[in-house]
């Protein structure tokens, strides 16, 4: 009898951890602006989009925004769909993190966010930066990847260009 408990309270724990992970987690962050905002105004049915989680200490974080920011306009003309750069710098070093984005010219190509409280972070089990997901146009998660290397941009441009 106990191994019948045991395996209900299991199932139920396991399908409240699936319907969990299916919704788009609702936090607040911070814009390149300065404004909160909620993430959950990320999904907005219409596009796909990629989350990627970097911070200012980070070198395949830097190498992989740079890669990102620079074949979006190309990109674009074959599908649609939005960049999403979360930095995961405390509230001390976001002022660094914004002022890099500015200049290397991220905030052109890509939706700039700050989570200073790394709760966005926490919300999609993020634990080593760079960290990319693919979500489709309703906040279906369909592809995640941890670490960058030269080249790895084109593996999210196929994810999103086959969520047409």
């Amino acid at each position: 009898m106990r191994k019948y408990i045991y395996l209900t309270v299991l199932a139920v724990f396991a399908f409240v951890g699936v319907a969990s992970a299916q919704q788009f987690p609702n936090v607040e962050v911070e814009n390149q602006k300065g404004a909160t905002i909620s993430t959950r105004t990320l999904v907005d049915g219409k596009t796909p989009f990629i989350v990627t989680f970097w911070d200012t200490t980070c070198k395949p974080c830097v190498k992989e925004l740079d890669a990102l920011a620079e074949n979006m306009p190309d990109w674009l003309e074959e599908a649609n769909f939005r960049v999403i750069a979360v930095s995961v710098d405390d509230s001390r070093s976001s002022a660094r993190a914004k002022s890099l984005a500015a200049g290397r010219g991220w905030t052109a190509e890509l939706t700039m966010l700050y989570d200073k409280n790394q709760n966005f972070k926490r919300a999609l089990n993020v634990s080593l930066t760079p960290t990319v997901f693919v979500f489709d146009k309703t906040g279906k998660m369909v592809y995640t990847h941890t670490g960058y290397t030269p080249g790895g941009e084109y593996e999210l441009f196929k994810k999103v260009k086959a969520l047409k």
